[in-house]
């Protein structure tokens, strides 16, 4: 969906795997990217035939995955067509939707030249990163990880990356890259910190970059997201089943970060500079 408004042009998008098919699923976040492009491509083209000074923003005012209580939701309001206060849209994010959020937000660092707004569709138990019970338990779903460490450590600017590395074709998007990464430089000029999403599905990437401009770097820490089953996912009685690890296989020398990365993962490998 698109509106406009006098400063941005704003969009709603939502990500689903019904079909099951995990590549093409992550494939979706390589879509967005190019079509942040197109949209941006127009913004332009109407700039220049106006003639106009002033730049149009594109503001995502909804966003996240959704998909999963589409049948619940369905047999929810079967039973009954005005129920009271029901559970609906309550997804249950899986350890795959992990991968796809990063793959997204990594995006939206990416192009925050042109997406100054991004907002995550709801916050608590609606297609939501937080779950709570009536009166019980409240726990982090996977994809609360993701966005937490987009938010605490992807505020500052960020770098253009020049990333050569393996791809594949979908059944939407051709030249899919398997490694997809964002880096952000701390706002305090401090830090620098890389968000990678390994999306091939047997195959450890390695993460090789070259730290031109930024001397004396050393490894603050790494995180990682893996897990042997995709449909893995946080529940109230089991709210760890899927979090993030430090782990070690980083490494700064030379002039450069290299970091061995896990089939389907997610990682954060942050430097002080």
């Amino acid at each position: 969906q698109c509106y406009d408004s006098a400063d941005y042009i704003s969009l709603h998008m939502y990500f689903a795997n019904r079909e099951k098919n995990t590549l093409n699923y992550l494939a979706r976040a390589t879509k967005l990217d190019r079509y942040i492009t197109t949209i941006g491509g127009v913004i332009d083209y109407i700039k220049a035939k106006k003639r106009s000074k002033k730049t149009i923003g594109i503001s995502f005012d909804e966003w996240n995955v959704w998909y999963h209580s589409n049948q619940q939701d369905k047999e929810i309001l079967a039973r009954d067509e005005w129920p009271d206060a029901p559970h609906l849209l309550e997804d249950i994010y899986n350890f795959e939707d992990v991968l796809q959020v990063g793959g997204i937000l990594n995006t939206f660092i990416r192009r925050s030249d042109r997406v100054r707004i991004a907002c995550i569709a709801q916050l608590v138990n609606v297609i939501a990163p937080i779950m709570t019970e009536d009166g019980g338990a409240a726990w982090r779903q996977t994809i609360y990880y993701p966005f937490y460490y987009a938010s605490r450590y992807g505020r500052g600017t960020a770098l253009q990356l020049v990333v050569d590395g393996p791809t594949y074709d979908s059944d939407e998007e051709n030249e899919v890259p398997y490694l997809d990464v964002s880096a952000v430089h701390s706002e305090d000029g401090r830090s620098l910190t890389f968000f990678a999403v390994n999306r091939h599905p047997d195959t450890a990437l390695d993460l090789d970059v070259r730290l031109e401009g930024f001397g004396g770097a050393r490894l603050i820490e790494q995180v990682e997201m893996s897990h042997g089953d995709l449909e893995a996912v946080n529940t109230a009685r089991r709210p760890e089943t899927v979090v993030p690890a430090k782990v070690e296989s980083a490494r700064v020398e030379d002039g450069r970060v290299r970091a061995a990365l896990k089939p389907l993962s997610y990682n954060v490998v942050r430097l002080s500079v």
